[in-house]
């Protein structure tokens, strides 16, 4: 078993760079838990302890020790920490905090390594920044309403949508493509209402040309994550909702990389009275604890 290199298309995000852009981002933000020696000391303890009955079980021999110890450098050198974790743990943990908080709003689904904070500002009624040829795209009206648990409009709510282009493609993650181009902040009207017109993403590879694409090609997986919008949604007083909605029929949704496909996140655009594509998910916010 090795971890060998993997090539992509010219013109692609190389994994390098798209893991040092993400770890970049995720080194500048200011994170830290509360978790005491106690509950530390517990985790790490079961943590070792899965390691060592999985090795048991597999009989892992001492070259593939090294393997793994030598691709462990690579992952860091990469910056693909952030990557690595969100295609394969992140999902994981989202579902657990939901779960322990008995929560009964709209769920969750992973953030993804490629959010950027401080999009513009856009109004409750608006198109998503774009270039041109973005604007020849297939379209798609994106509508919904942010309430609390009891139906109740939240005016002022801030909807932060952010997806790939029409290639598959992140802007601040991949070359020549405007800095805020499909990124922005919808606020919304005073019944929580928002109608957001932006392009159909595609699926998209996660970068492949580093370690996280030599271990999924070390055990015959596919890199691939189906096409998804990314949102953030938020007002004071309420709980953040972080999720990524996919598109029912949409290629690599019955196989995501990232497993974060969940039944509850599926969109099934419809044609409107114009011909354009249009959807409606709306938004249950809970209270803060």
């Amino acid at each position: 078993m090795s971890f060998e290199n993997l090539s992509t298309h010219e013109g692609d995000p190389t994994a390098k760079g798209s893991g040092n852009a993400a770890t970049d981002k995720f080194k500048g933000e200011s994170v830290k838990s509360d978790t005491s020696k106690e509950r530390a000391n517990a985790i790490y303890t079961d943590l070792l302890a899965a390691i060592a009955e999985v090795a048991h079980k597999h009989q892992v021999t001492y070259d593939e020790y090294r393997v793994l110890k030598n691709w462990m450098i690579q992952v860091g050198e990469y910056g693909e920490w952030p990557l690595w974790l969100d295609v394969f743990v992140e999902h994981e943990i989202e579902e657990i905090n939901y779960n322990r908080n008995d929560y009964t709003g709209t769920k969750g689904s992973i953030e993804g390594p490629y959010y950027v904070p401080n999009s513009p500002e856009l109004p409750w009624k608006t198109e998503m920044p774009m270039r041109e040829q973005d604007k020849a795209a297939d379209s798609l009206i994106f509508k919904g309403q942010v309430t609390d648990v009891e139906g109740k409009g939240l005016g002022g709510a801030t909807v932060e949508l952010w997806h790939a282009d029409e290639e598959g493609l992140y802007s601040q993650f991949a070359p020549g493509i405007p800095e805020w181009n499909l990124r922005a902040t919808i606020r919304t009207n005073e019944n929580g209402e928002f109608e957001i017109t932006t392009l159909f993403p595609a699926p998209y590879q996660i970068p492949a040309d580093g370690p996280t694409g030599w271990f999924i090609d070390s055990y015959g997986g596919h890199p691939w994550r189906p096409a998804h919008l990314h949102l953030m949604v938020k007002h004071p007083g309420y709980r953040e909702i972080t999720t990524q909605l996919y598109f029912e029929g949409g290629e690599w949704v019955e196989n995501d990389v990232a497993t974060a496909v969940k039944p509850e996140l599926m969109l099934n655009p419809q044609p409107n009275a114009e011909g354009t594509q249009e959807v409606t998910y709306n938004f249950a916010l809970d209270k803060e604890d």
